[in-house]
């Protein structure tokens, strides 16, 4: 008899490990079926270029349906319910039985968690994680001439903790271009300490952020936002005047999993074996994504690189083998810092981003916490390789773990 495998969420991480599960059983033993609410699948990456006009929405979204591999059945329903002991998932048309799941669910945003912040939500307010919120302050930064860009970040964790890096060092660009940079004060206001979770990176990023004139503000827990005086208050009482405000919101996980049980607490996250990519508490199940509490990036290079492990792992425990506490929590992104340059981390667990050259030691081309135009292009060539190879689960010529070759530990 058949064994069924449920995907849910048809993102980057179910979609890939999806195409590469089905390329490794036999469809004669396994069933694939994936679950996503909708058919369109959006280039998270590329939502960061879309205020600065470096791209088009319609470069950035296609449909789900065209990458998944022939052999998987790809659903379009909302999920209402997971019941893990039952093995079962309940949809608003229907019931899907299990014998392993993978969740995928990833995150979204919760602006009603921020006292003021809906209500005040695109008039002079934008978050740039959402379609429609890049959208819509694309056209809000043609209009500012004059004021100041504040960049605000709720509370950590939050997915791709580079962005709001980018995005005021994209902004410091874009307001040079349009003759105004002059006129624009630009302002990261964050609640962790510092402008990045790990040491020499931040310290790397805060001297980019002091020679292109951006102040940043550390430990700033917003608990509202005044949206008619055009201000955002700490849980201190410290206010912060703004003139265009751009933010990311809490991240949550999907509401289903905090009704059914499965996710920790209200976060919406599932408490994730960080090695060997297992549910903690629930037979049969894996997580892989942004739905995983694992202790590095909500990024899609985490989804990568633990994708290849999940599928490892997976199955190794079909074939009654023992799984391998193999992730290491391997990351890398690409930060772009404008006027066509980027720079690049890559860490893990227990390393935290070093200088060096990237793929190749010693030879890059990509540098390692440096900017360079190479690094620009390698940022710009991605979405390419994400709709042509990740997307349609084939492999890459990167290794899952991290390589200290071609790094300068100090």
């Amino acid at each position: 008899m058949k064994k069924n495998l449920l995907i849910l969420g048809a993102g980057c991480a179910g979609t890939m490990v999806a195409n590469m599960l089905r390329k490794k059983l036999k469809e004669t033993e396994w069933n694939i079926t994936i679950i996503d609410k909708d058919n369109r699948h959006i280039y998270q990456p590329g939502l960061l270029f879309l205020p600065f006009e470096m791209y088009q929405p319609g470069d950035i979204t296609r449909t789900r349906s065209e990458f998944m591999c022939r052999g998987i059945n790809f659903v379009i329903d909302e999920i209402k319910k997971l019941d893990p002991k039952e093995q079962k998932v309940e949809t608003l048309k229907g019931t899907y039985s299990y014998d392993k799941i993978i969740v995928c669910t990833g995150v979204g945003l919760a602006p009603s968690e921020v006292d003021g912040l809906e209500e005040g939500m695109y008039q002079d307010i934008f978050d740039f994680y959402t379609l429609d919120g890049a959208t819509n302050l694309t056209k809000a930064l043609r209009k500012f001439k004059k004021g100041k860009l504040v960049l605000n970040i709720a509370e950590f964790p939050f997915k791709c903790p580079v962005a709001p890096l980018e995005f005021v060092f994209l902004a410091d660009w874009y307001f040079h271009e349009k003759g105004v940079r002059g006129d624009v004060e630009i302002e990261l206001v964050t609640p962790m300490q510092s402008a990045f979770t790990k040491p020499k990176a931040s310290a790397f990023f805060t001297e980019v952020a002091s020679q292109k004139n951006i102040k940043i503000t550390p430990n700033f827990d917003i608990v509202e936002v005044d949206h008619k005086s055009k201000k955002i208050i700490s849980g201190g009482g410290k206010e912060l005047q703004y003139d265009l405000l751009a933010i990311i919101p809490p991240n949550r996980g999907a509401d289903y999993l905090v009704e059914s049980k499965v996710a920790i607490d209200e976060s919406g996250y599932v408490n994730t074996n960080k090695n060997t990519l297992k549910a903690v508490s629930f037979e049969n199940m894996w997580i892989l994504g942004d739905t995983a509490n694992l202790p590095t990036s909500k990024a899609g290079a985490v989804a990568h690189f633990s994708s290849e492990i999940l599928v490892e792992n997976f199955i190794r425990e079909i074939h009654g083998e023992e799984i391998k506490p193999d992730y290491d929590g391997h990351a890398n992104c690409y930060i772009e810092t404008g006027f066509g340059k980027a720079a690049l981390i890559d860490f893990n667990y227990d390393y935290e981003p070093l200088p060096g050259k990237f793929p190749l030691p010693g030879l890059g081309p990509f540098t390692l916490l440096g900017e360079s135009k190479a690094n620009h292009w390698g940022k710009m060539m991605f979405k390419w390789i994400y709709w042509n190879k990740l997307m349609r689960g084939e492999e890459l010529p990167l290794q899952a773990q991290m390589s200290l070759a071609g790094k300068f530990k100090e």
